[in-house]
């Protein structure tokens, strides 16, 4: 990937419960998998991927909150300068207390740790400084970044973060307290319980793609499926250049590079104008991956966090994007420009 301002792009390896601290490019590589997802109503399709993040140098938020269940309460203010959520959404310490009371009842038994971790509240089976390591090397790392290049407003409902140490526990917990089977070894999402269920020993790739999307329901509800999703998925493999969070290339590359070669891939004017249930049910292994990699190229090219917010300026003229991003890109043939894009994409390498 290419440098800015002379910042060394580092990568660090999530596929494991403990990440090392030394640079690694390499994720996890989990293939197309399904997620449960509502936002707004409407049926979403995740892909958990590799869970390789940036180099993760957040600082601490203003008021921790911590239930070790079976223990006293700890309530510690702890340094920062987070920026405060914007609108109905900035919620108080008393509603993430009555949200902790009610959370602390469907706790199956004890030894879970309870952390808010603003806007989320997270729960994990993990010993207490396990479950802080990844609220804060993985949640907090990534949520700073995302609201710094994109999002002012925090998601419009306090979500839970349940981060099961294992498949065993995964599997187990979500029947007991979800009263269902998971259909993903990986994370899901549930609209009735409001929150992010995880196995975290997967790796915090897939946790970092559905972060994404309570923050763009919050900022752009009417965000058409392609981009949410190829923003969303942009971020499964993260990093950090000159404090700003990027994505790297990871596994879907090699089907999209398949897909062009067999001239398979859809021009970008048929990709913006798909409605959610087309993008969604359509998807021939590629409406994910075509999403990620024009995020990416746009990224590479310094023109991602341009269209974003000329994106959401200009919904009302343009919902599905594609104006506005001819006008990003400055171009008006957009036939050569998929050339051009094809190509690019074709020389990417991953790992």
């Amino acid at each position: 990937m290419k440098d800015e301002g002379g910042d060394i792009t580092r990568a660090l390896n999530l596929s494991t419960r403990f990440p090392e601290r030394t640079p690694s490019p390499v994720g996890n590589a989990l293939r197309g998998v399904p997620m449960k997802r509502r936002y707004g109503g409407t049926p979403r399709r995740a892909f958990p991927s590799g869970g390789s993040l940036g180099t993760r140098q957040g600082y601490l938020a203003p008021i921790a909150v911590v239930v070790c269940v079976g223990a006293s309460l700890l309530v510690s203010a702890l340094g920062g300068d987070r920026p405060k959520p914007e609108g109905p959404a900035a919620f108080s310490t008393a509603d993430y207390d009555r949200h902790i009371a009610e959370l602390k009842k469907k706790l199956p038994g004890p030894g879970f740790t309870i952390i808010v971790e603003r806007p989320f509240v997270v729960i994990g089976d993990e010993p207490t400084e396990d479950v802080r390591r990844h609220c804060k090397e993985t949640i907090r790392w990534a949520v700073d970044r995302l609201k710094a290049e994109y999002f002012p407003r925090d998601p419009l409902e306090i979500l839970d973060i349940w981060l099961f140490q294992d498949a065993t526990s995964y599997e187990r917990n979500c029947r007991t307290i979800f009263k269902q089977a998971p259909d993903t070894p990986y994370g899901f999402f549930s609209h009735e319980e409001r929150a992010l269920v995880m196995n975290i020993a997967t790796g915090g790739g897939t946790l970092v793609h559905e972060i994404v999307h309570p923050f763009m329901a919050a900022n752009f509800p009417d965000c058409p499926a392609w981009f949410n999703e190829g923003l969303g998925s942009l971020y499964e493999q993260s990093s950090e250049r000159g404090g700003r969070i990027v994505g790297l290339t990871n596994w879907r590359l090699a089907g999209l590079q398949a897909a062009i070669r067999k001239h398979q891939v859809r021009p970008f004017k048929a990709l913006c104008g798909m409605t959610d249930r087309e993008f969604y049910r359509d998807d021939r292994g590629t409406n994910y991956a075509q999403a990620r990699y024009l995020c990416y190229y746009l990224q590479e090219a310094g023109l991602l966090r341009s269209f974003y917010r000329r994106f959401v300026a200009n919904h009302a003229r343009d919902p599905s994007g594609y104006r506005t991003l001819q006008e990003v890109l400055g171009r008006e043939d957009m036939e050569a420009f998929q050339k051009e894009w094809e190509a690019f994409v074709l020389k990417l390498a991953f790992p």
